[in-house]
């Protein structure tokens, strides 16, 4: 198991956190399987513990990472011929509910972005936050890793490694440019951009207590997470006509399919629109509220 985990670590380059992961699901189905070595595993232990993880409720999310883990595992013994049959083979992983992403709507993400006060230092850096999570798109440990000299100030452009240490290149606009000069003029003892005042690097903890605190601040009564702008850039590209495409590899996605969970978003809005305009629609939505 340990082979394993460095080689997902060191060749695979997995983040700490995805391998921190697997090893509990590992040790999990380990301790699940009790004295036979996890290597001896059949089909039917695999669904034995298939069972008991919905008996206990697991989220399907939760399911599906701990398979995963295991057939990574067991793919990885069958490479090096430590077993003759993989007895994941026949297990699929649970069908994921389709959950829209939450978003802000342009008034609310408006009244967000104006909540800090830019006359102090704490101000300054939250609006930068803020503006930078919804500019660019950027996951919040994306951010936190963003140093000065991953800024391109002239073509507006930063250098971001992302996602299994793969790198691209976000966009940002006259609005975040202005911040960020505000937010630099007095925060320039770092090599990373948002620093604490021992000028460590910020961590993602610390930016998620700042949108927290700011989304009471802009009176919204809604759960606003870093992850929150992060779906509502993505809405709202394709809400003003950029491509899927576009929109997929600027967010850093290596599948087509992660990013077309926002066209149902924009399906939605489309829907409303027609709803709302539609002569005939209109008629037949008076018909259903009358009902």
């Amino acid at each position: 198991m340990e082979d394993f985990l460095n080689y997902l670590a060191y060749e695979k380059r997995f983040s700490e956190h995805t391998i921190k992961n697997y090893r509990h699901d590992l040790e999990d189905f380990t301790k699940f399987l009790g004295h036979k070595k996890t290597e001896k595993a059949e089909l039917n232990d695999i669904r034995n513990y298939l069972r008991m993880l919905y008996d206990k409720k697991y989220s399907t999310a939760t399911i599906s990472r701990k398979l995963s883990a295991l057939k990574s595992y067991f793919k990885y013994l069958e490479a090096l011929e430590k077993i003759e049959v993989n007895p994941m083979i026949l297990i699929s992983n649970p069908k994921k509910a389709k959950k829209l992403p939450n978003y802000l709507n342009y008034n609310d993400l408006e009244r967000l972005l104006k909540a800090p006060d830019l006359t102090t230092k704490e101000g300054k850096m939250a609006a930068l936050i803020l503006e930078m999570l919804y500019s660019t798109g950027i996951r919040v440990s994306e951010l936190v890793n963003i140093k000065l000299k991953d800024i391109n100030f002239e073509e507006h452009k930063i250098l971001i490694l992302g996602k299994g240490h793969k790198e691209r290149y976000v966009y940002y606009g006259s609005a975040c440019q202005q911040l960020l000069e505000l937010y630099l003029k007095e925060n320039l003892t770092s090599a990373y951009l948002l620093h604490n005042k021992h000028n460590n690097q910020l961590n993602p903890r610390m930016v998620r207590m700042i949108v927290e605190k700011y989304t009471k601040v802009a009176g919204l009564d809604v759960h606003v997470t870093p992850h929150t702008l992060r779906h509502t850039y993505a809405t709202h590209m394709l809400n003003e006509g950029a491509d899927l495409k576009s929109v997929g590899d600027l967010l850093g996605h290596e599948n087509l399919s992660t990013t077309q969970i926002y066209t149902h978003v924009s399906n939605e809005r489309l829907r409303a629109v027609y709803l709302a305009c539609h002569p005939r629609a209109k008629n037949v939505k008076k018909c259903q509220d009358d009902e």
